[in-house]
């Protein structure tokens, strides 16, 4: 299974908030991982709505990784940024074979083990040592 782009910035997003422990902005956000500032923005708003992020407003304020972020796993934010849709779209345009194809059948069953893979693992698992520190150095000014 393929995932969107906005799911792969998901991913890359909470872990770099997760490790950094401090709040940071779109802008930061968007240089550090190399990503284009309008999707990062887009994408930090529906983690926030899911409750993975923290956003606050204002002169001072930034996005952080929420307090139970880290009880998010890995299979609820694909989920909440891919969808419940099957991989194969067997209505449009109506597949002949529907009535009595296993193919389809299979595939939910592949899908239905990979998000169960996924959701055996936290967002706080995928920041641990050796990923911490990498995410840490990432964008960060060369040391002198």
């Amino acid at each position: 299974m393929k995932l969107n782009r906005s799911t792969d910035m998901a991913m890359r997003i909470a872990m770099l908030t997760a490790t950094s422990g401090r709040r940071t902005t779109v802008d930061e956000l968007a240089q550090r991982l190399a990503l284009p500032r309008n999707h990062v923005a887009k994408v930090v708003q529906r983690l926030q709505h899911l409750g993975v992020l923290v956003t606050i407003r204002g002169r001072s304020g930034g996005v952080a990784f929420a307090a139970d972020g880290a009880t998010y796993t890995v299979g609820q934010v694909v989920r909440a940024f891919e969808g419940d849709g099957e991989v194969v779209d067997c209505e449009a345009p109506a597949c002949p074979l529907r009535a009595a194809c296993r193919l389809r059948i299979e595939l939910r069953r592949a899908q239905e083990a990979f998000l169960a893979v996924l959701d055996r693992v936290s967002l706080a698992d995928l920041v641990d040592s050796p990923t911490g520190p990498v995410l840490l150095a990432l964008g960060a000014p060369p040391a002198p």
